[in-house]
């Protein structure tokens, strides 16, 4: 009954029609944040709280399932943490782990674009200007997340919500210019919006900029900092940013629900139930994995490593051919990604 229950979910994530008990979650599709929304979904289905390192472990269908049974055996006795409940907003709200490290790497190296999350939608088609600003203001409305700043209190960040404002999107026309130049200039913009620092004191810690490139076509260029959003997070803005745009443009109100929960409270949350003993249990288990690992990786490099960063990268393409349908089983069988059986010859 778990296998099927759990195929069901892997089905409906992952967009197959059909898993058999052997089918690994990865190569079907999966990723990390793929796996995080398993582990949410077993929690709301199943009632098990599924550490997520457990899914690289297990990642067979018959294998989860097998350590789901074990889970429920042993977890007589065990009282599970309480949902996130809304909290008031009228004392200091704590950071969420993931926030107070982002901050903390923002106070080491002030005005660093590596944590910047930025892109550029393009959009095909007769655009509504006006109603694709109603619904950014409405979006922004709807997530604490994308009004939040981050000040120091006593040594220790606290997030600031602003209430409800107007939010600007600036149009820059670019069809003055011949095709050739309109692509290069708005390419321009679109790497100076990522490479723009965030001020996370003082905010927005989201821009988003609307380039006209013809009366039919238009890009809407996208920054926000990681402490914010993250890659499941832009699906949501997506889809949001989609629901309500239909509406609005069809002169209707908006059919997506309040949010229950804001991510302020979902860090209160997190921050009581990983305390204490909880939190020592996990601290313990990472000083057990971590346990002799190198504090610095040392790759076979063609040159030295820096003594400082410079965040200077690029993209190579090396076609493998069949190579990579080879790596795939050895990979799997050393519990190793492909790059690492490269590197190991």
């Amino acid at each position: 009954q778990i296998e099927e229950m759990l195929a069901g979910i892997w089905a409906g994530l992952l967009g197959v029609e059909r898993v058999a008990p052997g089918d690994n979650f990865f190569d079907l599709g999966g990723q990390s944040l793929l796996a995080t929304r398993m582990v949410s979904r077993v929690r709301n289905v199943l009632g098990v709280e599924l550490p997520p390192r457990v899914v690289f472990e297990e990642p067979t269908l018959a294998g989860l399932a097998a350590f789901i049974e074990r889970a429920e055996r042993d977890r007589a006795g065990f009282t599970p943490p309480p949902p996130p409940v809304p909290v008031p907003r009228d004392g200091a709200l704590p950071l969420s782990f993931s926030q107070q490290r982002l901050w903390f790497l923002d106070q080491l190296e002030p005005g660093n674009f590596a944590y910047n999350l930025a892109g550029a939608l393009r959009l095909a088609g007769p655009l509504d200007v006006a109603a694709l600003g109603r619904v950014l203001n409405e979006v922004v409305r709807r997530h604490e997340s994308l009004r939040t700043t981050f000040a120091g209190e006593e040594g220790s960040p606290v997030q600031v919500i602003a209430a409800p404002g107007p939010f600007a999107l600036p149009v820059v026309d670019l069809r003055a210019l011949p095709p050739a130049g309109r692509k290069a200039e708005a390419a321009r913009i679109a790497t100076a919006e990522a490479r723009q620092p965030f001020d996370l004191r003082r905010g927005p810690l989201l821009r988003m900029t609307l380039l006209r490139l013809a009366e039919r076509d238009h890009e809407l260029v996208t920054a926000m900092h990681h402490i914010v959003s993250d890659g499941w997070s832009l699906g949501v803005l997506s889809r949001e940013v989609g629901a309500l745009y239909r509406a609005f443009a069809a002169g209707e109100p908006s059919p997506l629900h309040e949010l229950p929960i804001q991510y302020a409270d979902f860090a209160v949350w997190q921050r009581r139930w990983l305390s204490g003993a909880a939190l020592e249990a996990q601290l313990a288990w990472w000083t057990r994995q971590l346990a002799g690992a190198p504090p610095v990786l040392e790759l076979p490099l063609d040159r030295p490593r820096p003594p400082v960063r410079g965040y200077r990268g690029a993209r190579v393409s090396l076609p493998f051919g069949d190579l990579q349908e080879r790596l795939e089983p050895v990979a799997r069988r050393l519990a190793v990604t492909p790059f690492m059986v490269l590197l190991g010859g």
